[in-house]
């Protein structure tokens, strides 16, 4: 089916935003996105094809009626920080701010409204993880994610909306953080460095390509039937070490890998990764129709 309705994504420059206003112009929505940087956006291959709105999401004079004015669904990417999970900052501001913006564009109208949530809602609990599983998080930044989960529900019994809830693991691809793993790979591997210095590798891990896992993203906002909490992953445990190697690999590169020079994260779990079965299920109808 064709879309004509609009959708806002906050964060529309970031790492997951940039593929995801891609993928919903694929699919023939228009999009307004909004950023705190328009010379970032300047550069996004779709900054003509979209309506930009430079605008800070918590700030209490944002004009939320002009934001939202025309808009049926909301993707709401924006959080700051990241990717330093272990911050206070995250429930003390991050948490209350990111609240108050969302009711004020339901209250505005917006009754469609998709949240990226976190991996790190499960805590130190071991895979595969449905989205039955109680979030037991144990970072600040997954605690304040499962709760804002929580205020919205609490804010469903007072306003009538669609809530989806995108919880995503591990994502890779371009415009990552580049101290993330495999960015810091190739660029290691750009640099000629002899060796990459890296963890044991045994750990077990949920790895999607941010091109898939934007598509995904998509497919929810295009299925306003379809509510709750959806793992955005692949469902396939994948060491992180087998991913790394098949990196340098693809890259052809000479690099020896200098395993066990780190330790464990201790916000992780050793093997965990996402039970793919609802978004597999979304997917599939989709190609079906």
């Amino acid at each position: 089916m064709g879309h004509s309705s609009t959708v806002l994504v906050t964060g529309a420059t970031g790492f997951v935003g940039r593929h995801l206003v891609s993928a919903l112009l694929a699919k023939g929505f228009k999009v307004r996105a909004s950023g705190r940087n328009v010379e970032i956006a300047r550069a996004m291959p779709w900054f003509d094809d979209v309506e930009f709105c430079t605008a800070d999401i918590h700030a209490p004079d944002l004009d939320v009626g002009a934001l939202t004015d025309g808009v049926e669904a909301i993707a709401h990417l924006a959080w700051p920080g990241l990717p330093n999970y272990q911050a206070l900052f995250h429930f003390e501001r991050t948490l209350p701010s990111d609240y108050a913006f969302l009711k004020r564009v339901i209250e505005a109208g917006v009754n469609h409204v998709l949240v990226t949530g976190t991996c790190f809602e499960y805590g130190l609990q071991s895979g595969p993880l449905s989205e039955t599983v109680i979030a037991q998080p144990c970072t600040p930044y997954g605690l304040a994610k499962h709760t804002l989960r929580r205020f919205l529900e609490a804010l469903q019994q007072e306003r009538a909306f669609t809530l989806q809830w995108a919880r995503l693991f591990y994502l890779h691809g371009e415009g990552q953080n580049p101290n993330s793993l495999l960015a810091s790979l190739d660029r290691a591997i750009d640099e000629g460095d002899a060796q990459f210095n890296m963890s044991a590798g045994d750990q077990l891990r949920d790895y999607l390509e941010i091109g898939q896992a934007a598509s995904q993203l998509a497919s929810l906002i295009a299925r306003r039937d379809v509510e709750g909490v959806i793992n955005c992953c692949s469902g396939h445990p994948v060491s992180v070490r087998a991913l790394v190697e098949q990196r340098v690999r693809e890259r052809q590169a000479d690099i020896a890998l200098n395993l066990g020079h780190y330790g464990y994260s201790g916000h992780e779990p050793m093997a965990f990764w996402g039970d793919a079965q609802r978004i597999s299920q979304l997917r599939r109808e989709e190609h079906a129709a």
